[in-house]
């Protein structure tokens, strides 16, 4: 039996589907932090089974041990953090407190009921500035952003944990930039407050739920002088996970990237979006964030060899519009 961490945010839940369509049982512990209890209902609705949802938070460890008690949970599919790499440039302290802090707690909880296999969901934010690119696992890790550095401390604590006990299995999944949402229309990428991801926000102006999109500078380094990133289409993104969990049969400490190995910049992929749905993206150029970098993509190689997982969906279908 799976235990998926923030099982109703936007990865989580698209997790949740596969899993359960894969024939796996799964319990969900999620805050609902930037998330919704109704997602729940869609995702069984897509997936035609049910599952255990507990609202709740990992950093508390008195009821992860309650769930740990009356679930036969063996595999730990670790999702729940914050993910706004600018919002973790303002506020340092709540970023280690949720995403250090809590898997902290949770590695606590998962090693005293004896449960020594987890997928961690990284993200290429703990590279930093390329050094050279595509990113390979072997590129040097030196994050420039807060979120970055709180994903690198979970995965020195999940290598030195896999040093200790030869029997732990560990897989991070070092994320590129996921998009789009399931073909049914009924989860997506759906966040609480204003969108700190491109294609949720690309979504809320092309819904008139905004204004305009705010694209944060046009005088980077590229083909046209905004931001260049890997978008990896979300259900390929979970595809890798559950390629990862036939993996954690190998014992000990292992990191893949899950990306497409492609750079798309942000004009780039609003002209891919309104291609797509036929609309007209209002947009405004913006200064530069903090902690944002100009390009970088994903050597996704290793991935393919030893997960026989890569991506599949053009561009162009990542950006439909399914609701």
């Amino acid at each position: 039996m799976l235990l998926v961490t923030g099982g109703l945010g936007y990865i989580g839940s698209h997790f949740v589907i596969v899993a359960l369509q894969s024939g796996y049982d799964v319990v969900v512990i999620d805050n609902l932090s930037n998330s919704h209890a109704h997602t729940q209902q869609h995702i069984e609705t897509i997936a035609q089974s049910h599952f255990q949802f507990i609202e709740g938070d990992i950093r508390n460890k008195s009821l992860l041990e309650r769930i740990f008690k009356q679930y036969q949970i063996d595999t730990v599919i670790h999702f729940a953090g914050l993910k706004a790499v600018a919002e973790s440039v303002v506020s340092p302290m709540r970023y280690y407190d949720n995403n250090v802090y809590g898997s902290l707690v949770l590695l606590e909880a998962m090693q005293e009921h004896c449960i020594q296999k987890i997928v961690f969901s990284s993200s290429a934010t703990v590279y930093g500035e390329p050094q050279y690119l595509p990113y390979d696992e072997k590129h040097p890790t030196i994050p420039i952003n807060p979120y970055g550095h709180t994903k690198l401390h979970v995965e020195n604590v999940l290598q030195d944990v896999c040093q200790a006990d030869k029997d732990f299995a560990a897989v991070t999944l070092r994320y590129f930039n996921p998009i789009g949402a399931h073909p049914s229309g009924l989860i997506g990428e759906n966040p609480k407050d204003i969108p700190n991801n491109l294609m949720p926000y690309i979504v809320k102006v092309a819904q008139g739920n905004l204004p305009y999109l705010q694209v944060f500078g046009d005088d980077y380094d590229t083909r046209d002088g905004t931001g260049e990133r890997d978008y990896i289409y979300v259900m390929d993104l979970v595809q890798g996970h559950l390629a990862a969990l036939s993996y954690l049969n190998k014992k000990g400490f292992h990191i893949f990237n899950l990306g497409t190995g492609t750079g798309t910049t942000v004009l780039e992929l609003v002209a891919a979006f309104e291609a797509a749905n036929s609309v007209t993206i209002n947009q405004r150029v913006m200064p530069r964030r903090e902690g944002d970098l100009s390009k970088f993509w994903a050597n996704p190689s290793l991935a393919k060899t030893e997960l026989n997982w890569q991506a599949v969906t053009p561009l162009h279908v990542s950006c439909l519009l399914n609701s």
